[in-house]
């Protein structure tokens, strides 16, 4: 699989990693740990611009529960701190869920360290993942 490595500053804000990124904002993916269950966890690929819409998760995941668990959790469960969590590399392979707008195109997704970043086909990260590929997110509100 191709990909671009970029390392850049600590960034704080979309537009700002976009820039540093030279990407648009829409193609910066965000990896976020859902907690669907004690002791169960997947990763959901989140485009730039776009939250996740918990009752689209909720029924992907045929459950009627899900949470983000705290910064603490997160990092016991992916050996990741927030604003670095990435499939790549995460103390267990838990499942990945990407919304629908990560394939078929270039996307840039967080590499396990802050201002680090890989950039690579949408369609090829979501392959080499095994990814589901769903509608999950909506925009978020201005």
């Amino acid at each position: 699989m191709r990909y671009r490595l970029t390392r850049h500053g600590r960034v704080g804000s979309l537009a700002e990693a976009a820039r540093a990124r030279g990407i648009p904002p829409e193609s910066i993916v965000k990896t976020l740990v859902v907690r669907r269950g004690e002791d169960d966890y997947v990763f959901v690929l989140v485009p730039g611009g776009r939250t996740i819409s918990w009752p689209k998760l909720r029924e992907l995941l045929d459950v009627n529960r899900i949470s983000m668990p705290d910064a603490a959790v997160a990092r016991d469960v992916t050996g990741y701190e927030r604003g670095t969590i990435t499939p790549f590399g995460s103390l267990h392979a838990w499942p990945v869920v990407a919304d629908a707008r990560v394939p078929g195109k270039a996307v840039s997704i967080g590499a396990g360290a802050h201002g680090v970043a890989a950039t690579l086909d949408g369609s090829a990260l979501t392959r080499v993942l095994g990814a589901t590929v769903a509608d999950v997110t909506e925009a978020e509100a201005p």
